[in-house]
């Protein structure tokens, strides 16, 4: 094996281990002892230069720290199982605060005792420092030490439980909603499915191919419903395919009532986008708009970078559009601002205004949209 076969076979097996001890350590080793081994280590750095700066020696100051170092992990490591007991509920109360200093003040001495048996059989006398010094200064040293410990522990266990209840209110949250769209989503208005069915009925006997366009369009918007209720992310074609099943069967119950007009710009088709997010509006539009003179839906969607421009106008004003809301309840406006939270969170507007005899509902969605599972 050449020069280069031998460097490359060292390569892959240094690979390897890195990629072994990764996987240990992520793995293998708990949060705690991670911490513990890194915080340690630390230590054991600053407190190796520290007595190397008092005893001169780098035998002593190393055989000192390794012995130290392993008594104030296993002493940290006892400690945690008091504070993990029912004694201090994992919060730092004056009796914890209490706790907390007698525990450190004992764990410091344990230390010191055995570092001064050693010293002791050993002779490793400290310079320029008395009896009393020597061990005094350790204890209030290690006291300290352990004492700044037991805080960042506590500051660490409260900094992960407060995200762990973050999590989990954010997960009950999507299942809240995520139910609430499935709700949404079967519960078909069976006024329109009523009259869409009559409608393709009553045009089968004179007209058999509007009525054969109109069943087609139903069976479109029905399929695209249904089949996505478990998605929640979809691309803005698939969005636009199931609104315009819904336009479609809306025209032909409406005929000439009825004028609708989609345009899409810049090919913002492949984006992804909340499924079912833009349907309420496009259902409201075409519920609670003007009809005696001509009902216009325009839906119009942009891209600009990675931001989503989209518009949903409809001739009519907002005030009779709430008045017919509030004499039928509804969860379609509610549930598109709850999902706009969840999907674009502090990435999106929404406005629902009048515009010259038109209502306008305006979205500005930025970036892809979160899963919420």
């Amino acid at each position: 094996m050449g020069t280069s076969g031998t460097a490359i076979l060292r390569e892959n097996v240094l690979s390897m281990a890195a990629g072994t001890v990764g996987a240990w350590w992520t793995g293998r080793l708990s949060v705690f002892w991670r911490a513990q081994i890194v915080g340690w280590g630390l230590f054991f750095l600053v407190d190796l230069v520290n007595r190397l700066l008092t005893y001169r020696s780098l035998e002593i100051a190393l055989a000192i720290t390794l012995l130290v170092t392993p008594c104030l992990v296993l002493v940290s490591a006892g400690m945690r199982s008091v504070y993990t007991s029912h004694a201090f509920d994992n919060r730092l109360t004056p009796r914890a605060i209490a706790l907390i200093a007698a525990l450190s003040a004992g764990a410091a001495a344990i230390t010191v005792a055995i570092v001064f048996v050693f010293r002791q059989a050993f002779g490793w006398e400290m310079p320029y420092w008395g009896p009393v010094e020597a061990v005094v200064v350790p204890w209030i040293h290690y006291t300290l030490t352990l004492a700044g410990w037991s805080l960042c522990y506590f500051w660490i266990h409260a900094e992960m439980a407060e995200q762990a209840e973050h999590r989990h209110a954010v997960r009950a949250e999507a299942e809240a909603l995520r139910i609430e769209l499935e709700e949404l989503r079967l519960q078909l208005d069976p006024h329109f499915l009523f009259n869409a069915l009559n409608g393709v009925a009553e045009e089968i006997p004179e007209h058999p191919t509007e009525a054969l366009a109109m069943l087609r369009n139903l069976t479109a918007y029905l399929r695209s419903s249904l089949d996505s209720i478990h998605q929640t992310i979809v691309t803005v074609d698939t969005e636009i395919e199931g609104l315009s099943a819904y336009l479609g069967v809306q025209r032909a119950r409406f005929g000439e009532r009825l004028r609708t007009h989609i345009h899409v710009e810049h090919a913002p088709g492949g984006r992804r986008i909340a499924s079912f997010l833009l349907q309420p509006l496009v259902e409201n539009a075409v519920k609670y708009g003007w009809r005696e003179k001509g009902l216009d839906v325009h839906i119009d969607i942009r891209a600009e970078g990675d931001t989503l421009h989209i518009k949903i106008e409809n001739t009519g004003t907002l005030e009779e559009a709430a008045a017919s809301r509030r004499r039928r309840s509804g969860i379609g406006l509610e549930n598109v601002r709850r999902r706009l939270d969840l999907h674009y969170p502090g990435r999106h507007a929404f406005t629902l205004g009048d515009d010259a005899d038109k209502v306008v509902a305006k979205l500005t969605l930025e970036g892809e949209p979160c899963s919420g599972s």
